[in-house]
This record gives structure tokens, C-alpha cells and sequence, in this order.
């Protein structure tokens, strides 16, 4: 049990332990991690004589950096001998009177964003998801299309406009075209939405020509991230065909501060709820590869859906196993979405498109309805999961506001 006082038994026990950067007030940014309501200032720790740490050095120099950056490149091994070091300091009350110096209040830090994001893929690994967009869009025909069932669909995204929670969303602007108008239009989305995703973070990267396989995805990625990919359905509608999305969606994704490390999701995982066909060899997958992750939509203050990760269709191992099977390189801050997190319910559906049934069908929101975004509207995405002490921990929260077009 922790020492640090308030956090036995919380959403932070030390069966979490996410990683942030942070700052106060007149300091430089460096890497905390988070127990309870408190952030440790890791770097100070590690440096002190007879920290016990192996590598602390090394460590401390990665951890007084303003970016995660330099500790995803130290690889697996070290992540999780940090891990070990972190969790015994916390918990073995003979390290109080060095460690609690170094402890802050949460309240009183400044986050920033935690790593590099290096290249941006965004995967569409809901079944229930791709099955509901289908049949809006093409209600004469199977809603998936004939590849869905046999590889995670993807798109590229656009890096450089990933940015964290709490950063306001301007409304975009594009052309639209609805199916009565002779031609398009130009202006701001009308349907603005989001799409309620789980992120990964690559720690270690690879070489050009190499592959990841199933087995090799705890090697490479550090943790997860909660993930909102706003989307702009208008937009995106008139110009999706034939290569997909663009700028319906490169105006912004948002992700949480803290980044969750594989490790503290060791209770969560489960199996898969099935896949048929049988998918090829190189997406084989042994022993449980789901995620029993509960999301939480939360817009204005008013939960809107819950969305279950539990329901999704491809595992994270299959989506990297995908990615790089062309021979496609990774590099430390990669980030992937795993898609629309839905779930077969209708109060599981996680983007705003399902729940007003493309704009059909106004949810309620409070005492008032919505179809699609209103400027000023706030979403909040929060995120739970079983921890390792028979508890719940904590994912990183995902919030944003939308600001009027300019």
C-alpha cells in the first residue's frame, strides 16, 4: 500500500502511475508521474545518492527533459525497471522523508504536451461503428465493405495538428455539398462531431523494411492516451471518395496529458469478441488481446454515451501489425487511434454522428437536443479500467471546446 496520503484505494493507486510533463510556476517542464492527487517530480529522486535506481543517472537525465521523448527511446526493460523503482519508493514508507518533497499537488502544476508526435494514423476497428456509418451511408447494401473483416482500415492523419487536452477547437471551414445541391458550397461545418478513440504512444522505433508482429507490440509501444478525433462530416462526406478522409478531419485531434503505461493495464485485458473470417497469419493473435476500457462522453457536463473499447473488433496488436507490414518504419511518438470506440447498444455509440443517426435523430443533452457540435459546446472524454489491486484506475482525460469559424 502507498505511503502518500489520499492515494490507496484511488483512481491513481500505484497500480496506475500515468506519466505527464508539468511545470510550476518560474520551473523549467520535466517529466511527473501521478499518484493520487499528487504529481512526483521523478528527475530530483532518481539524481539523489542512494536512490537505488539502476540507470538512475541516466534516468534522471531523461526525466529532467520537458518532453517524455528521451525515455520512450530507453526501451522497454527500462520503462519497466522504472516502473518497479517508481512503485517501491511510493509504497516502502522508509523513502518518505526523501521522496515527499518532491511530491506537488496536481492542482498547483501546468500540464504540456507530453512527447514528439511523430506520424498519425487513425484505424476504424469498431465493428459496430463501421456497421452503423455503413448503413446510414449505403442503406441498399452490406454496410461493410468487402475488405473490413479482413485487415484494420486505416487512414494517415496530419501529425502537426494533435494537440493536448484543453486546447479550444476552432470550427473549419471546407466545401460541402449535400446530395440536393447542384454544387458545393464553401463554409463552416454545419456537422461538426467527434469520435471518441483510444491512442497509442510507440516508445521504440524500427528500422525502414522491418515488420512488428502480434508479439512484438508491448516491444514498441510505452502506453495509451485518451484520444477525441474531431471530425467534420459535411466536409468530409463531399470529399472522402475516392482516397478518404482529409481535411474533414486534419484540423484537429485532441489527447490527454498523461500517457498510460502498457503495464498498468495488465488487469484490463480480455479476449477479443470474435473475428470471422479467420484473419491471415500475420494478424494472428495469442491470448487476450481486447481491452476492457469504459469511456465516458460527457458534452456541456451531460453524459451523452459510454462506450465500451471491450466491443472492439481488431486488438491494438493487429492494428501495428498492419501498419508495418509493408515494411513501414516506426519512430518514438508514432500515434494511432484505434477508431470509433461504439458499442451494439445505442447509448454506447461514440461519435455524434450514431447517436443523432446522421442528424435524424436529436439526443438529448440536458433540457436541450443535439444532432451535431454548437459553438461553444465542451466534450470531455474520461476513461476507466480494472487495475491490478481489484480497483479502477484512471485513463488520461480528453477535453475541448469549440470556438466559432474564422
Amino acid at each position: 500500500m502507498t505511503w502518500v496520503e489520499g492515494a490507496a484505494g484511488s483512481l491513481f493507486d500505484v497500480d496506475n502511475l500515468p506519466y505527464a510533463v508539468f511545470s510550476r510556476s518560474g520551473e523549467g517542464a520535466r517529466v511527473g508521474v501521478r499518484i493520487g492527487d499528487q504529481v512526483l517530480d521523478l528527475a530530483p529522486v532518481a539524481a539523489a545518492p542512494g536512490g537505488d535506481l539502476e540507470g538512475g543517472p541516466d534516468l534522471a537525465a531523461a526525466w529532467g527533459q520537458p518532453l517524455l521523448d528521451p525515455f520512450l527511446r530507453l526501451g522497454r526493460p527500462t520503462w519497466a525497471a522504472a516502473r518497479a523503482w517508481i512503485t517501491s519508493i511510493l509504497t516502502d514508507a522508509a523513502h518518505r522523508r526523501h521522496v515527499e518533497p518532491h511530491l506537488v499537488p496536481v492542482d498547483q502544476v501546468r500540464l504540456h504536451p507530453a512527447f514528439t508526435v511523430g506520424d498519425y494514423v487513425d484505424f476504424y476497428a469498431s465493428l459496430d461503428h463501421a456497421t452503423n456509418v455503413g448503413r446510414m451511408f449505403r442503406p441498399d447494401a452490406e454496410p461493410l465493405l468487402p475488405n473490413w473483416r479482413h485487415l484494420p482500415v486505416g487512414y494517415h492523419g496530419r501529425a502537426g495538428t494533435v494537440v493536448p487536452s484543453g486546447t479550444a477547437v476552432i470550427r473549419p471551414c471546407g466545401q460541402r455539398k449535400a446530395p440536393s445541391d447542384a454544387g458545393p458550397t464553401f463554409g463552416p461545418s454545419t456537422r461538426l462531431d467527434i469520435e471518441a478513440e483510444l491512442g497509442f504512444v510507440v516508445g521504440t522505433g524500427t528500422t525502414l523494411g522491418d515488420r512488428v508482429g502480434t508479439g512484438g507490440f508491448a516491444d514498441h509501444v510505452f502506453g495509451v492516451v485518451g484520444l477525441n478525433d474531431w471530425s467534420a462530416r459535411d466536409i468530409q462526406a463531399w470529399e472522402y471518395v475516392p482516397l478518404g478522409p482529409f481535411l474533414g478531419k486534419s484540423f484537429a485531434t485532441s489527447i490527454s496529458h498523461w500517457v498510460t503505461p502498457l503495464e498498468a493495464l495488465a488487469a484490463a485485458w480480455t479476449e477479443l469478441p470474435g473475428q470471422d473470417p479467420e484473419p491471415l497469419d500475420y494478424l494472428a493473435v495469442e491470448g487476450p488481446a481486447g481491452l476492457d476500457i469504459e469511456v465516458e462522453v460527457r458534452l456541456n457536463e451531460h453524459v451523452v454515451a459510454r462506450p465500451p473499447y471491450s466491443s472492439m473488433y481488431w486488438s491494438p496488436h493487429q492494428m501495428l501489425a498492419h501498419l508495418t507490414v509493408n515494411g513501414a518504419s516506426l519512430r518514438t511518438g508514432d500515434l494511432w487511434g484505434s477508431g470509433t470506440i461504439s458499442g451494439p447498444e445505442k447509448d454506447q455509440r461514440g461519435s455524434l454522428l450514431e447517436l443523432s443517426w446522421g442528424g435524424t435523430e436529436p439526443f438529448p443533452v440536458g433540457s436541450e437536443e443535439r444532432t451535431f457540435l454548437e459553438d461553444g459546446d465542451e466534450v470531455v472524454l474520461r476513461y476507466t479500467a480494472p487495475g491490478a489491486l481489484g480497483g479502477r484506475i484512471a485513463l488520461g482525460e480528453v477535453a475541448g471546446r469549440v470556438l466559432p469559424a474564422r
